[in-house]
């Protein structure tokens, strides 16, 4: 069996019309209200959150000197179209 994942408490200020918005789905659900909010943060998380920690490995990798030299991948580009060029107007 797997260990249950650490946990931390934290308090946030939230909207009225939010908090009763998310007490309405969980009733609904029959559900309590931490485990609605927690769906919903887990949710962002697999969506525009992924987006923005990807966004921040990237930056976080660049400043590692990780990246690649726009000017060098665009020249390696152009090697590229111009041999596929080539290669097709011999065909033709």
């Amino acid at each position: 069996m797997t260990e249950p994942a650490a946990k931390t408490q934290i308090s946030l200020r939230v909207p009225t019309e939010l908090v009763e918005a998310f007490d309405t789905i969980a009733k609904g659900m029959e559900r309590d209200r931490s485990w609605v909010m927690l769906r919903a943060l887990k949710q962002y998380l697999d969506s525009e959150g992924a987006d923005v920690l990807r966004e921040l490995e990237g930056i976080a990798a660049l400043d590692r000197g990780e990246g690649v030299d726009f000017d060098e991948a665009m020249d390696e580009l152009d090697a590229i179209i111009d041999a596929a060029v080539q290669r097709r107007s011999k065909v033709a």
